[in-house]
């Protein structure tokens, strides 16, 4: 395929720019201060990548290179992120096309970022440029219609500082992918939590996460457990049900 990367559509990239340009420090900020909330999302992810010493992985969107943490030290983790309100970042002027050679990268993970780009296939098509033979793309993100899509585009939408409307997983995800030139390994919808001591710092999590102005605790907490549910988990913590559908790609 064409190394041309002037000629990569730039449509549907602005989505994910200018919300994150406003509210990217509000997320960065709750990350910073409830580290291990997402441990079971980021870790799902881990668990299907074929990761080896010396390992280059790339993280497009990376927002504050939340991923890095839960990677072995020995992986040559490279970042990719357009939006300077995110700290830790290795920022760019434009998500596309990627600073990176061809071939040159063994796992791209595009974690909970995609669903604010509407024409995703050029994103698809320059992690496949990157991606070396018998290398992996995970995609893990939000499903269409699914209970959190609803209540990122009802609830959080509603109350959030740049409205909600997401462009979520569907059934022609798996098809965009491999339009792009992947051969898909596996397609799961995984469920687990995200945990807190506490109903009142879940519902904090998420007001600063999703940047939410006109809202309290309370009905933060109310409507997670109408959208998603609450669980109590062992030694008295809270876990917030989240699901996401996570797409296992090869280059062949």
């Amino acid at each position: 395929m064409s190394s041309d990367l002037s000629k990569i559509p730039t449509e549907g990239q602005a989505d994910y720019e200018s919300i994150f340009h406003t509210r990217g420090s509000a997320y960065d900020n709750a990350m910073h201060q409830f580290p291990n909330a997402r441990d079971q999302e980021f870790q799902q992810v881990i668990d299907r990548a074929r990761i080896r010493d010396n390992c280059a992985i790339i993280d497009v969107p990376a927002g504050g290179q939340y991923l890095k943490g839960h990677l072995p030290e020995s992986c040559n983790y490279q970042p990719h992120e357009p939006c300077s309100t995110f700290t830790g970042s290795d920022i760019a002027s434009q998500l596309l096309p990627l600073p990176f050679s061809n071939k040159s990268a063994d796992i791209a993970i595009s974690l909970a970022g995609v669903h604010h780009i509407e024409d995703k296939e050029p994103l698809f098509k320059d992690i496949f440029r990157v991606i070396k033979p018998q290398g992996q793309f995970i995609l893990s993100d939000v499903t269409h219609d699914s209970p959190v899509a609803h209540f990122l585009d009802e609830y959080v939408g509603k109350h959030n500082s740049t409205g909600h409307n997401g462009i979520y997983l569907d059934e022609n995800t798996a098809s965009e992918i491999q339009q792009a030139g992947w051969s898909i390994q596996s397609k799961e919808q995984v469920n687990y939590h995200w945990k807190f001591d506490n109903k009142e710092d879940m519902a904090q999590f998420c007001n600063t996460l999703f940047d939410l102005r006109n809202t309290s605790i309370k009905q933060t907490i109310n409507a997670i457990d109408d959208y998603l549910k609450i669980d109590t988990l062992p030694k008295d913590r809270i876990g917030m049900r989240w699901s996401l559908m996570t797409i296992c790609a090869l280059k062949l």
